[in-house]
Protein backbone atom coordinates (compact mmCIF):
# COMPACT_ATOMS: atom_id res chain seq x y z
CA UNK A 1 0.00 0.00 0.00
CA UNK A 2 1.14 3.55 -0.67
CA UNK A 3 2.08 5.76 2.26
CA UNK A 4 -0.41 8.37 3.42
CA UNK A 5 0.19 11.92 2.24
CA UNK A 6 0.83 14.47 5.03
CA UNK A 7 -2.56 16.13 4.57
CA UNK A 8 -4.26 12.73 4.53
CA UNK A 9 -2.55 11.73 7.77
CA UNK A 10 -4.02 14.87 9.33
CA UNK A 11 -7.39 14.02 7.80
CA UNK A 12 -7.63 11.00 10.06
CA UNK A 13 -7.73 13.48 12.97
CA UNK A 14 -9.60 16.37 11.33
CA UNK A 15 -13.12 17.65 11.89
CA UNK A 16 -15.49 18.68 9.13
CA UNK A 17 -15.45 22.31 10.30
CA UNK A 18 -11.92 22.60 8.92
CA UNK A 19 -13.42 22.20 5.44
CA UNK A 20 -16.68 24.09 5.99
CA UNK A 21 -15.64 26.82 3.54
CA UNK A 22 -16.39 24.38 0.71
CA UNK A 23 -19.92 23.53 1.80
CA UNK A 24 -22.81 25.09 -0.11
CA UNK A 25 -25.42 24.00 2.45
CA UNK A 26 -25.38 23.96 6.24
CA UNK A 27 -23.58 20.97 7.81
CA UNK A 28 -23.01 19.83 11.36
CA UNK A 29 -19.47 19.33 12.70
CA UNK A 30 -18.07 15.80 13.07
CA UNK A 31 -14.78 13.90 12.99
CA UNK A 32 -13.99 12.75 9.47
CA UNK A 33 -12.56 9.45 10.73
CA UNK A 34 -13.71 7.16 13.47
CA UNK A 35 -12.42 8.03 16.91
CA UNK A 36 -9.38 5.89 17.63
CA UNK A 37 -10.26 5.77 21.34
CA UNK A 38 -13.81 4.55 20.71
CA UNK A 39 -15.05 8.01 21.60
CA UNK A 40 -17.89 7.99 19.07
CA UNK A 41 -21.33 7.73 20.64
CA UNK A 42 -23.83 5.30 19.11
CA UNK A 43 -27.61 5.06 19.19
CA UNK A 44 -28.45 1.36 18.96
CA UNK A 45 -32.18 1.89 19.55
CA UNK A 46 -32.92 4.00 16.45
CA UNK A 47 -34.84 2.21 13.69
CA UNK A 48 -34.73 3.38 10.09
CA UNK A 49 -38.09 3.54 8.34
CA UNK A 50 -38.80 0.79 5.84
CA UNK A 51 -41.07 2.10 3.07
CA UNK A 52 -42.89 0.01 0.46
CA UNK A 53 -42.33 1.80 -2.85
CA UNK A 54 -44.96 -0.36 -4.55
CA UNK A 55 -47.56 1.54 -2.51
CA UNK A 56 -46.64 4.69 -4.40
CA UNK A 57 -46.13 3.15 -7.84
CA UNK A 58 -49.11 0.77 -7.87
CA UNK A 59 -51.23 1.69 -4.84
CA UNK A 60 -54.50 3.45 -4.23
CA UNK A 61 -54.78 7.15 -3.46
CA UNK A 62 -54.68 6.38 0.26
CA UNK A 63 -51.68 4.06 -0.10
CA UNK A 64 -49.80 6.66 -2.10
CA UNK A 65 -50.53 9.29 0.53
CA UNK A 66 -49.38 6.94 3.30
CA UNK A 67 -46.09 6.31 1.47
CA UNK A 68 -45.51 10.03 0.93
CA UNK A 69 -46.08 10.70 4.62
CA UNK A 70 -43.86 7.85 5.82
CA UNK A 71 -41.02 8.65 3.43
CA UNK A 72 -41.23 12.38 4.08
CA UNK A 73 -41.07 11.88 7.84
CA UNK A 74 -37.99 9.66 7.50
CA UNK A 75 -36.19 12.03 5.16
CA UNK A 76 -36.89 15.06 7.33
CA UNK A 77 -35.71 13.23 10.44
CA UNK A 78 -32.48 11.63 9.19
CA UNK A 79 -32.33 11.76 5.38
CA UNK A 80 -32.25 7.95 5.07
CA UNK A 81 -34.88 5.28 4.49
CA UNK A 82 -34.99 1.63 3.44
CA UNK A 83 -37.04 0.83 0.33
CA UNK A 84 -38.76 -2.47 -0.35
CA UNK A 85 -41.30 -3.21 -3.07
CA UNK A 86 -39.02 -1.54 -5.63
CA UNK A 87 -39.47 -4.20 -8.32
CA UNK A 88 -35.77 -4.60 -9.17
CA UNK A 89 -34.60 -8.18 -9.77
CA UNK A 90 -32.33 -8.68 -6.78
CA UNK A 91 -30.38 -11.43 -8.58
CA UNK A 92 -28.79 -8.58 -10.52
CA UNK A 93 -27.19 -7.34 -7.32
CA UNK A 94 -25.83 -10.78 -6.48
CA UNK A 95 -24.23 -10.94 -9.92
CA UNK A 96 -23.02 -7.34 -9.69
CA UNK A 97 -20.75 -8.18 -6.76
CA UNK A 98 -18.90 -10.58 -9.06
CA UNK A 99 -18.72 -7.93 -11.78
CA UNK A 100 -17.26 -5.37 -9.37
CA UNK A 101 -14.72 -7.96 -8.24
CA UNK A 102 -13.72 -8.59 -11.85
CA UNK A 103 -13.37 -4.89 -12.64
CA UNK A 104 -11.00 -4.20 -9.76
CA UNK A 105 -9.05 -7.44 -9.43
CA UNK A 106 -8.69 -8.56 -13.05
CA UNK A 107 -7.23 -5.25 -14.23
CA UNK A 108 -3.68 -4.26 -13.27
CA UNK A 109 -3.11 -0.99 -11.43
CA UNK A 110 -1.27 0.32 -14.49
CA UNK A 111 -4.28 -0.50 -16.64
CA UNK A 112 -6.75 1.07 -14.18
CA UNK A 113 -4.66 4.24 -13.93
CA UNK A 114 -5.24 4.81 -17.65
CA UNK A 115 -8.82 5.67 -16.59
CA UNK A 116 -7.85 7.91 -13.66
CA UNK A 117 -10.79 10.07 -12.59
CA UNK A 118 -11.19 13.50 -14.18
CA UNK A 119 -13.95 16.06 -14.12
CA UNK A 120 -16.61 15.64 -16.79
CA UNK A 121 -19.23 18.35 -16.51
CA UNK A 122 -19.66 18.67 -12.75
CA UNK A 123 -18.73 15.12 -11.75
CA UNK A 124 -15.35 13.45 -11.35
CA UNK A 125 -15.65 10.27 -13.41
CA UNK A 126 -13.21 7.39 -13.69
CA UNK A 127 -10.94 5.39 -11.40
CA UNK A 128 -9.96 6.33 -7.83
CA UNK A 129 -6.99 4.34 -6.45
CA UNK A 130 -6.79 3.04 -2.90
CA UNK A 131 -6.24 5.93 -0.42
CA UNK A 132 -7.13 8.48 -3.11
CA UNK A 133 -10.91 8.76 -3.09
CA UNK A 134 -10.27 12.00 -1.20
CA UNK A 135 -7.26 14.28 -0.89
CA UNK A 136 -8.00 14.78 2.80
CA UNK A 137 -8.30 11.24 4.14
CA UNK A 138 -6.69 7.85 3.31
CA UNK A 139 -9.83 5.81 2.66
CA UNK A 140 -9.42 2.05 2.41
CA UNK A 141 -11.41 1.71 -0.79
CA UNK A 142 -10.91 1.68 -4.55
CA UNK A 143 -13.65 3.41 -6.48
CA UNK A 144 -14.87 3.90 -10.02
CA UNK A 145 -17.51 6.39 -11.14
CA UNK A 146 -19.27 5.87 -14.45
CA UNK A 147 -21.50 8.64 -15.78
CA UNK A 148 -24.33 8.33 -18.26
CA UNK A 149 -21.90 8.55 -21.18
CA UNK A 150 -20.26 5.27 -20.06
CA UNK A 151 -23.40 3.27 -20.89
CA UNK A 152 -25.04 2.67 -24.23
CA UNK A 153 -28.41 3.76 -22.87
CA UNK A 154 -29.37 5.71 -25.95
CA UNK A 155 -28.14 3.20 -28.55
CA UNK A 156 -25.84 5.74 -30.14
CA UNK A 157 -23.97 4.54 -33.25
CA UNK A 158 -20.89 6.40 -31.94
CA UNK A 159 -20.80 4.63 -28.56
CA UNK A 160 -17.43 2.99 -27.85
CA UNK A 161 -17.10 1.19 -24.50
CA UNK A 162 -13.34 0.79 -24.87
CA UNK A 163 -12.79 4.50 -24.21
CA UNK A 164 -14.17 4.27 -20.67
CA UNK A 165 -13.97 0.60 -19.66
CA UNK A 166 -10.78 -1.46 -19.19
CA UNK A 167 -12.96 -4.53 -19.72
CA UNK A 168 -15.59 -3.42 -22.28
CA UNK A 169 -17.53 -6.66 -21.85
CA UNK A 170 -18.60 -5.40 -18.42
CA UNK A 171 -20.50 -2.41 -19.84
CA UNK A 172 -23.64 -4.33 -20.93
CA UNK A 173 -23.65 -6.16 -17.59
CA UNK A 174 -23.59 -3.01 -15.49
CA UNK A 175 -26.02 -1.38 -17.92
CA UNK A 176 -28.57 -3.90 -16.69
CA UNK A 177 -28.27 -2.33 -13.23
CA UNK A 178 -28.75 1.16 -14.62
CA UNK A 179 -31.76 0.18 -16.70
CA UNK A 180 -33.35 -1.61 -13.74
CA UNK A 181 -32.88 1.25 -11.27
CA UNK A 182 -33.39 4.35 -13.45
CA UNK A 183 -37.19 3.90 -13.56
CA UNK A 184 -37.19 4.49 -9.79
CA UNK A 185 -35.84 8.03 -10.10
CA UNK A 186 -39.14 9.65 -11.10
CA UNK A 187 -41.48 8.04 -8.55
CA UNK A 188 -39.02 8.62 -5.71
CA UNK A 189 -38.54 12.27 -6.65
CA UNK A 190 -42.28 12.72 -7.15
CA UNK A 191 -43.02 11.31 -3.69
CA UNK A 192 -40.37 13.55 -2.13
CA UNK A 193 -41.84 16.61 -3.87
CA UNK A 194 -45.36 15.71 -2.77
CA UNK A 195 -44.09 15.45 0.78
CA UNK A 196 -42.80 19.02 0.46
CA UNK A 197 -46.15 20.25 -0.85
CA UNK A 198 -44.80 20.72 -4.37
CA UNK A 199 -46.17 19.43 -7.69
CA UNK A 200 -45.18 15.77 -8.07
CA UNK A 201 -44.24 16.24 -11.74
CA UNK A 202 -41.99 19.27 -11.29
CA UNK A 203 -38.79 17.31 -12.03
CA UNK A 204 -40.15 14.92 -14.66
CA UNK A 205 -38.39 16.69 -17.53
CA UNK A 206 -35.11 16.91 -15.59
CA UNK A 207 -35.26 13.16 -14.95
CA UNK A 208 -35.95 12.29 -18.58
CA UNK A 209 -32.68 10.69 -19.74
CA UNK A 210 -31.26 11.79 -16.38
CA UNK A 211 -27.72 12.62 -15.45
CA UNK A 212 -26.38 9.89 -13.18
CA UNK A 213 -23.34 8.52 -11.44
CA UNK A 214 -22.90 4.77 -11.02
CA UNK A 215 -20.21 4.39 -8.38
CA UNK A 216 -18.56 1.02 -7.91
CA UNK A 217 -16.68 0.48 -4.64
CA UNK A 218 -14.21 -2.29 -3.87
CA UNK A 219 -13.14 -2.46 -0.22
CA UNK A 220 -10.22 -4.91 0.04
CA UNK A 221 -9.91 -7.23 3.03
CA UNK A 222 -8.63 -5.49 6.17
CA UNK A 223 -5.41 -6.75 7.71
CA UNK A 224 -4.15 -5.87 11.17
CA UNK A 225 -2.12 -2.93 9.79
CA UNK A 226 -5.15 -1.38 8.09
CA UNK A 227 -7.34 -1.85 11.14
CA UNK A 228 -4.76 -0.07 13.29
CA UNK A 229 -4.04 2.74 10.81
CA UNK A 230 -6.79 5.10 11.93
CA UNK A 231 -8.25 5.12 8.40
CA UNK A 232 -11.85 4.12 7.86
CA UNK A 233 -13.07 2.22 4.86
CA UNK A 234 -14.75 5.44 3.71
CA UNK A 235 -14.61 8.71 5.63
CA UNK A 236 -17.58 10.60 6.96
CA UNK A 237 -19.14 12.56 4.10
CA UNK A 238 -22.41 13.68 2.52
CA UNK A 239 -23.56 12.80 -0.98
CA UNK A 240 -23.76 15.64 -3.50
CA UNK A 241 -26.80 14.77 -5.61
CA UNK A 242 -30.58 14.73 -5.38
CA UNK A 243 -30.55 11.29 -3.81
CA UNK A 244 -28.64 8.01 -3.87
CA UNK A 245 -29.93 4.47 -4.33
CA UNK A 246 -27.73 1.87 -2.63
CA UNK A 247 -28.61 -1.83 -2.93
CA UNK A 248 -28.03 -3.21 0.57
CA UNK A 249 -24.42 -4.50 0.76
CA UNK A 250 -23.77 -8.05 1.91
CA UNK A 251 -21.00 -6.93 4.31
CA UNK A 252 -22.08 -4.35 6.88
CA UNK A 253 -20.30 -1.16 7.91
CA UNK A 254 -22.57 1.71 6.87
CA UNK A 255 -23.09 4.20 9.71
CA UNK A 256 -25.25 7.34 9.70
CA UNK A 257 -24.84 10.45 11.87
CA UNK A 258 -28.08 11.48 13.57
CA UNK A 259 -28.74 15.12 14.38
CA UNK A 260 -28.32 14.15 18.05
CA UNK A 261 -24.62 13.68 17.32
CA UNK A 262 -24.79 9.91 17.70
CA UNK A 263 -23.90 7.39 14.99
CA UNK A 264 -26.40 4.74 13.93
CA UNK A 265 -25.49 1.45 12.27
CA UNK A 266 -27.59 0.85 9.17
CA UNK A 267 -27.91 -2.85 8.37
CA UNK A 268 -30.59 -3.06 5.70
CA UNK A 269 -32.13 -6.42 4.71
CA UNK A 270 -30.74 -8.10 1.63
CA UNK A 271 -32.81 -7.23 -1.43
CA UNK A 272 -33.73 -3.77 -0.17
CA UNK A 273 -32.48 -0.37 -1.33
CA UNK A 274 -31.05 2.25 0.99
CA UNK A 275 -32.22 5.73 -0.06
CA UNK A 276 -30.56 8.92 1.13
CA UNK A 277 -30.87 12.55 0.17
CA UNK A 278 -27.92 14.62 -1.01
CA UNK A 279 -26.75 18.22 -1.05
CA UNK A 280 -28.77 19.18 -4.15
CA UNK A 281 -31.98 18.24 -2.35
CA UNK A 282 -31.00 19.88 0.91
CA UNK A 283 -30.35 23.10 -1.03
CA UNK A 284 -33.62 23.14 -3.00
CA UNK A 285 -35.68 22.00 0.01
CA UNK A 286 -34.35 24.98 1.97
CA UNK A 287 -32.76 22.64 4.56
CA UNK A 288 -36.03 20.76 5.12
CA UNK A 289 -34.39 17.52 3.96
CA UNK A 290 -30.89 17.05 5.38
CA UNK A 291 -27.98 15.68 3.39
CA UNK A 292 -26.90 13.40 6.19
CA UNK A 293 -23.34 12.46 7.02
CA UNK A 294 -22.47 8.78 6.69
CA UNK A 295 -19.36 6.59 6.56
CA UNK A 296 -18.24 3.00 6.03
CA UNK A 297 -16.58 1.37 9.01
CA UNK A 298 -15.02 -2.06 9.57
CA UNK A 299 -17.68 -4.77 9.79
CA UNK A 300 -19.17 -5.68 13.15
CA UNK A 301 -18.14 -9.32 12.70
CA UNK A 302 -14.33 -9.44 12.87
CA UNK A 303 -14.30 -12.45 10.54
CA UNK A 304 -15.83 -10.28 7.81
CA UNK A 305 -12.70 -8.10 7.86
CA UNK A 306 -11.09 -10.85 5.83
CA UNK A 307 -13.71 -10.51 3.11
CA UNK A 308 -13.79 -7.82 0.43
CA UNK A 309 -16.80 -5.51 0.59
CA UNK A 310 -18.64 -4.39 -2.54
CA UNK A 311 -21.15 -1.61 -3.05
CA UNK A 312 -22.65 0.08 -6.10
CA UNK A 313 -24.60 3.24 -5.21
CA UNK A 314 -26.42 5.05 -8.02
CA UNK A 315 -26.55 8.85 -7.73
CA UNK A 316 -29.37 10.93 -9.25
CA UNK A 317 -27.67 14.05 -10.58
CA UNK A 318 -28.89 17.05 -12.53
CA UNK A 319 -27.23 18.30 -15.69
CA UNK A 320 -24.36 20.73 -15.08
CA UNK A 321 -26.08 23.65 -16.83
CA UNK A 322 -29.25 23.39 -14.73
CA UNK A 323 -29.96 25.66 -11.77
CA UNK A 324 -30.67 24.73 -8.15
CA UNK A 325 -33.46 26.99 -6.89
CA UNK A 326 -35.23 26.78 -3.54
CA UNK A 327 -38.63 25.13 -4.02
CA UNK A 328 -41.90 26.90 -3.23
CA UNK A 329 -43.70 26.11 0.04
CA UNK A 330 -40.40 25.57 1.89
CA UNK A 331 -40.22 28.91 3.69
CA UNK A 332 -38.24 32.07 3.03
CA UNK A 333 -35.30 31.00 0.81
CA UNK A 334 -31.99 30.69 2.64
CA UNK A 335 -30.06 30.14 -0.59
CA UNK A 336 -29.73 31.97 -3.87
CA UNK A 337 -30.15 30.12 -7.18
CA UNK A 338 -26.88 28.55 -8.30
CA UNK A 339 -25.70 26.57 -11.31
CA UNK A 340 -25.30 22.85 -10.71
CA UNK A 341 -21.71 22.86 -12.01
CA UNK A 342 -20.77 25.71 -9.67
CA UNK A 343 -22.50 24.18 -6.66
CA UNK A 344 -21.14 20.70 -7.29
CA UNK A 345 -17.52 21.59 -8.00
CA UNK A 346 -17.21 24.18 -5.23
CA UNK A 347 -18.31 21.52 -2.76
CA UNK A 348 -16.21 18.66 -4.07
CA UNK A 349 -13.11 20.84 -4.33
CA UNK A 350 -12.52 19.85 -0.69
CA UNK A 351 -11.88 16.31 -1.91
CA UNK A 352 -10.07 17.09 -5.17
CA UNK A 353 -8.28 20.41 -4.58
CA UNK A 354 -9.18 24.08 -4.93
CA UNK A 355 -8.56 24.15 -8.67
CA UNK A 356 -11.41 21.66 -9.16
CA UNK A 357 -14.05 24.36 -8.65
CA UNK A 358 -15.47 25.98 -11.79
CA UNK A 359 -17.98 28.77 -12.23
CA UNK A 360 -21.01 28.42 -14.45
CA UNK A 361 -22.89 31.20 -16.18
CA UNK A 362 -24.21 33.91 -13.84
CA UNK A 363 -27.66 33.20 -12.39
CA UNK A 364 -30.04 36.14 -11.96
CA UNK A 365 -30.44 37.10 -8.32
CA UNK A 366 -33.95 35.95 -7.39
CA UNK A 367 -33.74 36.58 -3.65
Amino acid sequence: MSAFKPDQAHGALATSSEYARYDQVGKRDYHLAEMADDGDAFDDAFEFATCDLSQYIHGSVDERAAFVEQLGTAMREIGFAILEGHGVDTDLWVQAENWVDLLFTESSLEEKMRYRAERHGAVSEGYFPLHETSAIHPDLVEGWVFGRRAFDLDESPDFDATTLWPQPELEPLFRQLIEAELPLFRPIMSAILEGLGVSAGLFDAKLDRPNLGQRLNYYPPLGAEEQASGAGRLLGHEDIDLFTLLPAPTVDGLQVLHRSGKWIRLNAPQGSIILNTGDYLQRISNDTLPSTTHRVSPPSNIADCERPRFSFPLAAYLRPDEVLTVLPNTGSPKYKPINVVTFHTRTTAKFYGDDYAVEGDPVPDQI
